[in-house]
This record gives C-alpha cells, sequence and structure tokens, in this order.
C-alpha cells in the first residue's frame, strides 16, 4: 500500500491526473490558499487556485484540515554517498588520499537504495544536493537528485550542482595525519589557486587549439570540471565555517571570478556585509548539532535571521548524516524561535535552496507547470507534532 492509501492502481492515474482539494496550500511565491486545489497532470503542476476545475476521472486526495507544500529541499548533503547503518562499507564521500580530485563525480557513489535517502522522502525532502566530503581541498563535482527511484540516473535534477571545495579544520586535520599539504590554511589556499591556474592554462591550450593556433589538447578529466566553474557554468560550493575561511573563499573566488556559495557559513554574520555585497547566498548549518570542533565555536540558530536581515539569500542545511533530512521542518521553526520570520523560514527550505541550487523553475513552490513535488502534511509542519501523510515526486506518490 502507498503512502495516503493509494494503491498501484490509484498509482497508475497519479500519472495521468490528480487533484488535492480542500488544503492549506503554502505556494511560498504566491502566497497562501485556503482551502485550496493544485491539479498535477504527469510530473508536472497543471493548475494552483481556489476554484480549479478537476477533470472526470482524476484521482482525487481530501487535503481537508491539512497543510500542502512545496517538497522540501536540502542544498547540501551527503546522502547516498554515506549509508547509514553500514559502517566504513558504506562511506563514499571522502576519497581521502589526495588533497585535490576535482574530478571525482557524486553521483558515482550514489546508493539509491540507501535508508536516509528513503527515510527523507517520507518525511517530505524531496530534493538534495548530493556533494562529496570536506576532507579535500576540492573534493569534487555534487549532483542535484530526488530522494526518491530505483536508478539514481533516473533521479537526476540537475548534474550542474558545482564543485566541493573546503576550507578550515578538515582538509588540514586529514593531511597532517599523512604528513603532506594541506596541513596549514595557506597550503588549503594554495592548492586552490594552483589548481585553478592550471586550469585556466588548459583552456587557453584548448582555445588554441580550436582556433588553428596551437596543437590539439588532449582531453583531461582532473580540468574538466574546473574549466566548467572557470566560465562561470557551475559554482564553488566551499566548505566554511570560520569568517576567516569565508574571506579567504570569497577572496579566491574575486581572484578568479568564478561563481561561489558558502556552505555551513557558521559565522556568517560576522561577514555578512562581504557576502551581501558580492551576492554570495549562505547555505547554513548543521546548527541542530554540538560544537565538536573549534570552527564551530560560534554556532547559533540566530545565525539564519541575521544572514537574511543583511539581504542575503539563505538556505537551512542538516548536512545529513550529521542530522537527518526528515528533520528539516525541526530547524527551520528552531530557526523562526531564533528569529528568523516564518515566511522566511519557509523560503529557507523551499524555493532559497532551489534557486542557489540554479533550479528554482522547476521545484521549490507551488506553481502551474513546475513539477509536482508536493507534500501534504497533517498539520503546521513547523509544529513537531505534524507528520508528512503524502509525499509526491514528480507526480509520483512515494510509499513508506
Amino acid at each position: 500500500m502507498l503512502n495516503g492509501g493509494v494503491g498501484q492502481a490509484g498509482m497508475d492515474r497519479l500519472l495521468e491526473m490528480l487533484a488535492i482539494k480542500n488544503a492549506r496550500v503554502l505556494t511560498i511565491t504566491q502566497g497562501v490558499i485556503d482551502k485550496g486545489t493544485v491539479l498535477i497532470e504527469g510530473t508536472r503542476i497543471k493548475a494552483v487556485g481556489k476554484d480549479v476545475s478537476i477533470p472526470e476521472g482524476a484521482h482525487i486526495i481530501d487535503g481537508t484540515g491539512k497543510v500542502l507544500t512545496p517538497g522540501l529541499v536540502d542544498a547540501h548533503s551527503h546522502a547516498g554517498l554515506d549509508e547509514e547503518g553500514y559502517g566504513s562499507e558504506g562511506r563514499d564521500y571522502n576519497e581521502a588520499t589526495e588533497p585535490a580530485t576535482p574530478w571525482l563525480r557524486a553521483i558515482d557513489g550514489i546508493n539509491p537504495s540507501e535508508m536516509g535517502l528513503r527515510e527523507a522522502a517520507i518525511n517530505g525532502v524531496t530534493t538534495i544536493c548530493v556533494v562529496p566530503g570536506s576532507a579535500n581541498v576540492l573534493g569534487g563535482e555534487g549532483v542535484i537528485i530526488h530522494t526518491y527511484g530505483t536508478v539514481v540516473d533516473e533521479m537526476v535534477v540537475s548534474k550542474d550542482a558545482g564543485l566541493k571545495v573546503a576550507f578550515g579544520e578538515n582538509p588540514k586535520r586529514v593531511y597532517q595525519e599523512q604528513k603532506k599539504m594541506p596541513t596549514t590554511r595557506m597550503a588549503t589556499a594554495a592548492i586552490l589557486r594552483e589548481n585553478l591556474v592550471e586550469a585556466a592554462n588548459y583552456v587557453n591550450r584548448l582555445e588554441k587549439g580550436e582556433q588553428g593556433s596551437g596543437e590539439a589538447v588532449e582531453r583531461d578529466l582532473r580540468m574538466e570540471t574546473l574549466v566548467r566553474v572557470l566560465r562561470r557554468e557551475i559554482p564553488l560550493r566551499a566548505h566554511a565555517h570560520r569568517a576567516d575561511d569565508i574571506m579567504t573563499a570569497l577572496r579566491i573566488a574575486d581572484e578568479f571570478g568564478v561563481r561561489i556559495v558558502i556552505e555551513h557559513a557558521t559565522d556568517g554574520r560576522k561577514v555578512a556585509e562581504q557576502l551581501a555585497k558580492r551576492g554570495v547566498p549562505a547555505i547554513v548549518g548543521p546548527t541542530m548539532s554540538s560544537r565538536s570542533k573549534v570552527e564551530l565555536q560560534e554556532l547559533s540558530f540566530t545565525t539564519p535571521a541575521a544572514l537574511t536581515k543583511a539581504g542575503i539569500k539563505v538556505a537551512l542545511t542538516l548536512d545529513h548524516p550529521v542530522i537527518p533530512l526528515k528533520y528539516l521542518p525541526v530547524v527551520a521553526a528552531l530557526a523562526v524561535r531564533a528569529g528568523l520570520p516564518e515566511e522566511e523560514a519557509w523560503k529557507a527550505i523551499t524555493i532559497n535552496p532551489a534557486e542557489i541550487l540554479g533550479v528554482g523553475n522547476l521545484i521549490g513552490s507551488i506553481e502551474a507547470n513546475k513539477e509536482a513535488d508536493l507534500v501534504l502534511w497533517s498539520g503546521d509542519p513547523l509544529d513537531v507534532r505534524s507528520r508528512a501523510e503524502v509525499t509526491i515526486i514528480a507526480g509520483q506518490v512515494v510509499g513508506k
């Protein structure tokens, strides 16, 4: 039996036409619709409103007394790469053997049947960005996926997630143990610069070869993702907690003219003006955790409110498996308690991460023509007593 009591015959109809009616619809971008209806055709939202006509033969879910929201989005996760319950056998997120591995791709390590992904889906988290870990200065390429499916290639929302890079304690700790660079923050920055310069030189050789003024250049997997960064096709996704690390990340982005997203941003409020004037977004968290290392001394749920007030686009992350994905509404509620306006908290787990990931045209709000990623909750999702009763991902009802 599938979520919400819909059997296999119901599933077949869902792929054609489905209506959710009488729900309190939080569209995120178009306000709140009381006793609203959302009509789904195939994988897309066909119509949203109070007076939507429901075609004969459509499968209907009654949302009376319930709340309908977009599927929740976490823009920084290791789900599927760090498999719950597997120990070392399921740890595929850090290739901690050399500090620069830009040619690695998260998609090649994701187990779509991983427990954390399944649990996320049935609890309303429908889209995540999966990135390598932070052991390396350059960790590899991320991927944006739905949390439900049997083949990871069919779960992909976008492969243009960006290149994971890491500052601060983690690369230092890993390579101090191996007695090689980087053992200092200076070396971390130098390794990133070195790779970007090498990529820039590779681009020059490529362009000369294409113009016939130089020799043909052999394909170099190490360089390809970095070339996309230099051409601003994808951003650097920078693991940075401390304010000085955030500034080093911004300094390097400025030097090379590349796009960047700051992830974790524990000290972000200290450099909020610097982030805001550059238009750099911040993915904040995991905040529902302990101060397990020095760079987490400023950990606080007041950070999302401070950054939002400064004009920075903020998303919340759980850094799964540090905190399981199913608790995304809980951290949003805790951010509200610490001063983040409720409307902004909703944006921080829906449209903001979607836009930061470059897929805001597809997901993150309830609008006609967007992908049908929806969650029907038993009550206010920011109330811990509420539960996801029906999760719909790309028009498909997900089973519990």
